[in-house]
Parts: C-alpha cells; sequence; structure tokens
C-alpha cells in the first residue's frame, strides 16, 4: 500500500489506541478495494465510515485543548477519509458530503499548482468555480445525515480553495476580449510545449511549429524578438516567471499580463530546444516516476468508462502527493538537498499538475451509479449518443431502421425485476440515473419512429407494424 507521508509518532500516548483503529481500518479499506471478485457494497462502505466517524470523535475529544496537533494520526487519518470517498463515488453516492473530499483535496492541489505555474486558462478556473459550487450544495444538503466534524473540514478546505481561486481570477480581470484569446493561444501553446518537452522522443518539428506560432503573435503584437545577451535562456526565464507573480506588484495590466507570457512562451522554447528532452541526471528517477504515473492515468482515459473503479486512483494520488511533498519551499531537491534547475523545476512541476488534473478529470467524470450498474449505464449512454446522431443526422427512412435499437432497449427494460435492476437480491445504488436514461433512450426512439412513420404517410407508405414495444401507441 502507497501510503501518506511520514509525520512524527503521536505525543500523546491516549492516541495511540486511535492510531491503532484508524489503522485497522486502513487495512480494511485497503482490501475492500483490492477484491474484485464481487461490486462494492454501499452497506459495507457505510459501515466502515460509520466506524472511522466514531474515532474522528473521539480523536476531537481527546484534543479539545489543542485543535492544531498534527502527527502521523492526521495522515493515515487522511488516508481513510481520501478512501471512503472514491468508495462513495464507487458506490454510486456522489452527491453527499464524504464523495466532495477527495475531490477537494485534489483541487486544492491543483490550483495551488496553477497558481506557482503562473499561467492557466479562464475555462479552467470556470470548470472548477462550477464544480465548486456543486461540492458546496452537497455539503449543504449533508449537514443533517453526515458528522458535523466532516462538513466542517470541507466547508475549511472548499474556504481556502475559493481564496486561491478569487486570486487567479484577479490576475486575469485586466485582460479585454482581444487580449484574453491571445492570452489563451499563448497559454495552449506553452502547454504544448511542455507536452513536447516530456515525450519519449524529441518532437524537433513540433516544436518549431509551435515557435512559429510564437513569432505570428509576436509580429501580431508588434513585440520585438527577445534578446537575453550575457544571460542563458533559463536564467532570462526565471526573470520573467515574477511578471506573473500574483503576490508580488498587484494585478497587471492585460497588455503587461499578455507579453510576459509571451516572453516565457518563447523562452520556454528556447530551453527545451537546448535540453531536447533530456533532464538533469539527478532528477531522473522522480522524471521517470512522474512520468510513468501521468502515462498511466492518461491511458485509463481510454477504457474509464468501462472499466474505471474510482478507488483505483487512490494510490495515484498518494504516490503524486508524495512526490509534491518532498519538495522544499516549492523546490525539487536532490539527495543532497540541492534544489533542481529552471528546466527540471518546470518539468516536473508540468507533469506533476497533468496527472493531478487526470485524476480529477475522472472524479467530476464518475457517475452517480453503483459499479454494479454500469455496464448498463454504459450500454444505455452509448445508445442515447447513436440515437442522437441518427436524429441529428435527419433520422430515419422508415421505423424498421430502428429494430436493433427497440431489441437493445427492450432487452434492457426487461432486465428489471419489480421496476428495479437487481444484482441477486440486493438493489445498488443509482437506479434512478439508471430508469432516467432509459427513459430518455425510449423517448427518443419514439420521436424518430414518429418521423419516420410521417415520412411514410406523406410518401404513401403503409406504417410498420411495430412488434417490440418502443414507441409503441398502444
Amino acid at each position: 500500500m502507497t501510503d501518506s507521508p511520514l509525520y512524527r509518532l503521536p505525543l500523546d500516548p491516549q492516541e495511540q489506541p486511535v492510531l491503532e483503529r484508524i489503522l485497522t481500518l486502513r487495512d480494511q479499506l485497503s482490501l475492500l478495494k483490492q477484491d474484485r471478485s464481487t461490486y462494492v457494497k454501499s452497506q459495507d462502505v457505510i459501515a466502515l465510515y460509520n466506524k472511522l466517524i466514531d474515532q474522528v470523535e473521539a480523536l476531537n475529544r481527546l484534543r479539545a485543548d489543542k485543535r492544531d496537533e498534527q502527527n502521523r494520526l492526521d495522515s493515515v487519518l487522511d488516508d481513510c477519509f481520501q478512501l471512503i470517498s472514491l468508495f462513495f463515488l464507487t458506490i454510486g453516492r456522489n452527491h453527499e458530503a464524504p464523495a466532495v473530499y477527495s475531490a477537494v483535496s485534489t483541487v486544492k492541489r491543483l490550483l495551488d499548482h496553477l497558481k506557482e505555474a503562473g499561467f492557466y486558462s479562464p475555462k479552467d478556473l470556470d470548470g472548477i468555480a462550477q464544480h465548486i459550487e456543486e461540492w458546496e450544495t452537497s455539503i449543504a444538503r449533508s449537514k443533517d445525515t453526515h458528522s458535523p466534524h466532516l462538513v466542517t473540514l470541507l466547508e475549511a478546505r472548499i474556504a481556502l480553495c475559493q481564496t486561491t481561486l478569487k486570486e487567479l481570477r484577479a490576475n486575469l480581470s485586466n485582460l479585454n476580449p482581444q487580449m484574453l484569446d491571445t492570452y489563451q493561444k499563448l497559454v495552449s501553446i506553452l502547454r504544448s510545449l511542455s507536452a513536447c518537452n516530456t515525450r519519449s522522443k524529441f518532437p524537433a518539428k513540433d516544436v518549431k511549429e509551435l515557435e512559429s506560432q510564437l513569432l505570428a503573435i509576436q509580429h501580431e503584437l508588434h513585440e520585438d524578438r527577445i534578446s537575453h545577451d550575457g544571460k542563458s535562456a533559463e536564467d532570462a526565464y526565471a526573470e520573467k516567471l515574477s511578471t506573473l507573480s500574483l503576490t508580488e506588484g498587484g494585478v497587471r495590466d492585460g497588455d503587461v499580463v499578455v507579453k510576459a507570457l509571451l516572453a516565457r512562451c518563447m523562452l520556454w522554447c528556447e530551453v527545451i530546444q537546448e535540453k531536447k528532452g533530456k533532464i538533469d541526471e539527478r532528477f531522473q528517477d522522480t522524471y521517470d516516476k512522474l512520468v510513468k504515473l501521468r502515462n498511466s492515468l492518461e491511458q485509463m482515459n481510454l477504457t474509464q468508462a468501462w472499466s474505471l473503479r474510482e478507488t483505483d486512483l487512490y494510490s495515484y494520488q498518494r504516490q503524486l502527493d508524495r512526490v509534491d511533498e518532498s519538495r522544499i519551499n516549492g523546490n525539487f531537491v536532490d539527495e543532497q538537498g540541492r534544489p533542481a534547475d529552471l528546466h527540471a523545476q518546470r518539468t516536473l512541476l508540468y507533469l506533476l499538475r497533468k496527472s493531478y488534473a487526470f485524476i480529477y478529470q475522472y472524479i467530476i467524470s464518475s457517475e452517480p451509479v453503483s459499479e454494479a450498474l454500469l455496464p448498463i449505464y454504459n450500454q444505455l449512454l452509448t445508445l442515447k449518443r447513436c440515437l442522437q446522431e441518427v436524429k441529428r443526422n435527419g433520422g430515419v427512412d422508415s421505423p424498421r431502421e430502428l429494430y436493433p435499437y427497440s431489441m437493445k432497449l427492450n432487452s434492457i427494460d426487461n432486465m428489471k425485476k419489480d421496476g428495479a435492476f437487481r444484482v441477486g437480491n440486493d438493489i445498488p445504488e443509482g437506479q434512478g440515473s439508471v430508469i432516467a436514461l432509459l427513459a430518455e433512450c425510449f423517448d427518443l426512439a419514439y420521436e424518430l419512429r414518429t418521423e419516420a412513420e410521417e415520412k411514410d404517410e406523406v410518401k404513401g407508405t403503409p406504417p410498420a407494424e411495430e412488434t417490440n414495444g418502443v414507441g409503441s401507441k398502444d
């Protein structure tokens, strides 16, 4: 199991029994996560969650006069809440406070990394802001059903996210629409350059094409070619980092922000062409580890809807956390405590941020359906997309063309017993979502059938007999 960062042992002997019980709970959660012989059952998750809350309440009683205490117990407790949170997503209870815990933790890191990187798209912030609002609603709705200790913790973490989000928005507040468009292009180019910098084989041609785009923008802004006589490109780049600082000099004018980002793009392009994908050998192991994590998370994107169990994300989270929290004052350091050069620093930060972004995307893409019902739910999603595509392309010429869809929908509908989709004697979470999606598919099929019948009437063709029930008027 991937442990969280190490802290000193509890100083208060009274906390030791609590730590031991929480360690046991973490082991039980880990075993449940690894068990692929059956789907995760709600009752198993809720039982472990209630035991965890009991230990939180016991700990709070012990720390009545020392609320700021932080030791190993807290790190193990965080492990448990991260796992519980991902389990709530796995069983389809996405809109409850425990499910929010992992998402908020990931977003907090993402926002901190965006602030540290000093460049980001307004779309990044808008998407995060929207989900934070949804999580606030889930937490407010959970106040009467979940522990006030958990609710208070989540509210405090969201408040921190809102503060950082406000700072990030302020930095772009003086961009007019034209400058904003240019700024977003530069953000995209800089990210593309960073992606090129981490490929297994350095793509010199692609980098040159991106450089051409930068030169075109430079011409549009009537900027001169960046000169750094007497300085390396890395030194010049380091100086430019401060021009987008959120803490020094206040909010900058829009043209200053755009031109500073252009300068960074040009210099970074020069830096990576000099390095050609070679990183300082002192950080090769860290680089290889982050590349492997990034690639593994990226590959999940191909099969996420069909095979990802949200708890699978836990080990990735913890490995990334260990790397992130090993930094000293924001710097990656070698075994002797020496900081990385600028190229290694920015490259490793990019990989770290990209990996957390994948985890965030998978969390927010989680459907509010138990994994036991996901095969049915995913089939219905595919059917819905197909029917929508048929509708967008003018529908069908004959109701007979809908028979394959009709037969599949009816086969799924017939899987219900007493109005619910069951697994054995269990009724997994997410029934409402699956049944609503099934109804949408039936409605789409009925609309397409009706349109096809109207076309037949215009042509004078007798309507086809409906034998499968889809869109039946009986």
